[in-house]
């Protein structure tokens, strides 16, 4: 029988809607076996030019990664035990097929031959940046290595990816283990009908099927769109506390504890830099990112942490008088801190989060969204529902074409949060690259497809998706990762859309986007009542840009916690000893946080972007991008906003470089060509409102 793993649809496409657990080992392994003579077959014949190796390593590598990647895109958002014991089952023989490419000597030996040719002078710039890369990666992937040492980094990579794949799932198990049933009305006083309506929805799959906003009983999850709104509104205060301690204890306890694979991660990846000659991780993985060494993320850190310090001190002494005199005579601890910070916002702004959900239902964002794309980059999107598989009836697709109508590129949209099966957060991946060694019609290249993955709250009620505003501006940040995937210039596929980008730069598209959430013609282009039609007040749209500031220096001080947390677990950090992560974790927060952990907090055993992600002594990446990202959207400012003939220029310009150049040159150099110059900071804190600090 076919297997519709290896057999796309006839466009290319993945059939998701075919693809079962079953099709995974035998479809993999079928696959590899098939690889491997091709591989065996260019190590016999391989030359040391651009169609002698590069051209037939992409072939190899291209076939491995967009039918694997079927697979891990589907643990994400279609999870299951089945899928899970087959990803696991093959998973160690897909990484020794990797490093069998990677640590080729015979290919490794053409790539540096041509390296050292005539006919490297030859090629075009981004042709022999693709080459310095594939040798660079080959000598990160043990190409140096003998023996027993080679030995042991495969065994190394094959634990990683095991642990990584275990701490992942145990995430997910147990938020999707631990739920609240409340029964009585006053238990859920102040929560906003919008979260009574999925708590009551959550309870009705629970088995509660007379389940009702109104009536409840009501379930309360650590999913994301549920935990916030608790923590946010809810007046119980006991009730906000059970949430935030289960959350902060999730995967740290019995059978789905995190604890010892954070431990044997960090030994197995100090043990891999060792062998290949760093002196730490994060100096290995910095290897390979925009920033120069630790020392140069030190600094920048540093220059963050000083400015948001001070004012995320004077942040929460305001919120504790806020607090008092609004009646809370007991001390703030760290389940109040979101409650009483949005209502001091509320007062402050006259507005809440809930007055804005009705303005923002999906239709209308997607609109606006797409609305703003054409006019800055000359792209325009249209719905294609129905012409690829899916896997799940709530997932979309959509079209891109050029100014000329010429198709360009397509992506996926699965929007709403599914707890019992995909993993939490948004994310944008590849589902194919932009590469001319897979012609079409004509030609031309294949083009680019992307997954755009969010976990905004479903529709409810027969209501559509209202998102709040933080879910729309996640929906624009993943949309950001999607333009530079998806209006890519570059014909290599080892260097279109986002690959071979440093990791470091790669979230400066996606941040970016995110500034046009207080763009007044954006906003108020696509804000618009579910109901009955009405525009967004202008009023409304002032308070959400002056709360923009709102906690601003609270805000950068927690995602520095994060980076210098990452960053010292990676660094100076010996996992094994006397010293544990979590004490790790409490010294680095003695001086980057105002009110400090609880002791038994275990963040870390859910700390996915750096335990399970890519995110591994780079989640300093958020802040390195961020001040990239903001000096960018300063371009925009300067050419004025409201001057729609010069925002067409300069946002074609920034297609044309950032969105378009992809990996073919350094990012450095990318942001030169868009900005005329260096990144600085400036821009980044004065959109923070901290620019006086």
């Amino acid at each position: 029988m076919e297997n519709p793993l290896l057999a796309p649809a006839s466009d290319g496409l993945p059939r998701f809607d075919a693809v079962l657990p079953e099709h995974v080992e035998p479809g993999m392994r079928a696959l590899l076996a098939q690889l491997g003579d091709e591989l065996s077959a260019l190590e016999r014949n391989v030359a040391p030019s651009w169609a002698g190796v590069v051209e037939p390593l992409e072939r190899i590598g291209d076939l491995l990664a967009t039918r694997w990647s079927v697979v891990g895109h589907l643990m994400g958002v279609r999870n299951s035990p089945a899928l899970r014991a087959a990803h696991e089952a093959v998973q160690p023989e897909v990484i020794v097929f990797g490093l069998r490419v990677a640590q080729s000597k015979p290919i490794y030996d053409a790539l540096v031959g041509l390296e050292k040719s005539d006919a490297y002078r030859r090629l075009d710039p981004a042709q022999r940046r693709i080459v310095t890369l594939l040798i660079r990666d080959a000598r990160l992937a043990g190409i140096g290595l003998e023996g027993a040492a080679r030995e042991r980094f495969q065994a190394i990579m094959t634990e990683l990816a095991e642990h990584q794949t275990a701490f992942s799932n145990h995430v997910l198990d147990a938020t999707k283990a631990w739920s609240l049933v409340l029964r009585d009305r006053a238990d859920v006083e102040g929560l906003p009908e919008s979260a009574r309506e999925l708590a009551a929805e959550s309870a009705r799959v629970a088995g509660e099927s007379q389940a009702s906003p109104e009536r409840g009983p009501w379930r309360l999850t650590l999913d994301q769109p549920m935990l916030i709104p608790v923590l946010q509104h809810l007046k119980r205060r006991e009730i906000r506390e059970q949430l935030y301690r289960a959350n902060l204890a999730r995967a740290s306890s019995g059978t789905l504890d995190n604890t010892a694979l954070i431990t044997k991660i960090l030994e197995l990846r100090r043990e891999e830099a060792k062998l290949l000659g760093f002196a730490s991780y994060a100096e290995l993985s910095l290897a390979s990112k925009m920033a120069p060494d630790v020392g140069a993320v030190r600094r920048l850190l540093e220059e963050l942490r000083g400015v948001s310090f001070g004012a995320a001190e004077r942040e929460l002494a305001e919120l504790r008088e806020f607090a008092r005199k609004s009646g809370e005579s007991r001390e703030l601890v760290h389940w109040d801190i979101a409650y009483w910070a949005e209502r001091q916002r509320e007062a402050k702004y006259a507005y809440s989060e809930e007055e804005l959900r009705p303005y923002f239902p999906l239709p209308a964002v997607l609109q606006g969204l797409f609305g703003l794309a054409e006019r800055l980059f000359g792209v325009t999107i249209r719905a294609a529902d129905g012409e690829a598989p899916v896997w799940h009836a709530d997932v979309r697709f959509f079209r891109v074409r050029d100014e000329s109508g010429t198709p360009i590129a397509a992506f996926y949209l699965d929007p709403y949060s599914r707890p019992a099966e995909k993993r939490g957060g948004a994310w944008m991946d590849e589902c194919l690259g932009r590469t001319r060694l897979y012609a079409g019609h004509g030609g031309h290249p294949r083009l680019p497809i992307a997954h755009l993955v969010c976990n905004q709250t479903p529709p409810v009620a027969g209501k559509p998706s209202l998102m709040s505003f933080d879910e729309v501006s996640t929906l624009f940040h993943e949309f950001g990762h999607g333009l530079q995937h998806m209006l890519t210039r570059v014909d290599y596929g080892l260097a279109s859309g986002i690959r071979n980008v440093e990791w470091d730069a790669v979230e400066l598209p996606s941040q970016f986007m995110e500034n046009w959430c207080y763009h007044r013609e954006t906003l108020l282009g696509f804000a618009r009542h579910y109901e009955t039609g009405a525009p967004l007040p202008d009023a409304l749209f002032e308070k959400l840009v002056a709360a923009r500031t709102y906690r601003a220096g609270s805000d950068m001080l927690r995602q520095l916690f994060f980076s210098l947390l990452d960053l010292d677990l990676h660094d100076a950090y010996a996992p094994g000893g006397a010293v544990t992560p979590f004490d790790v974790q409490q010294a680095v927060a003695e001086r980057s946080t105002v009110l400090r952990p609880l002791p038994e907090d275990r963040f870390l055993c859910s700390f996915g972007h750096i335990f399970a992600g890519g995110y591994a002594a780079g989640y300093y990446s958020y802040k390195w991008a961020e001040v990239l990202s903001a000096d960018a959207f300063a371009a925009f400012e300067e050419a004025g906003l409201e001057n729609p003939a010069a925002l067409r220029v300069t946002g074609r310009r920034y297609r044309d470089t950032v969105l378009g150049l992809g990996g073919s040159e350094p990012a450095m150099q990318v942001f030169k060509e868009f900005r005329g110059r260096e990144p600085q900071t400036a821009a980044l804190l004065r959109h923070n409102g901290l620019a006086a600090a």
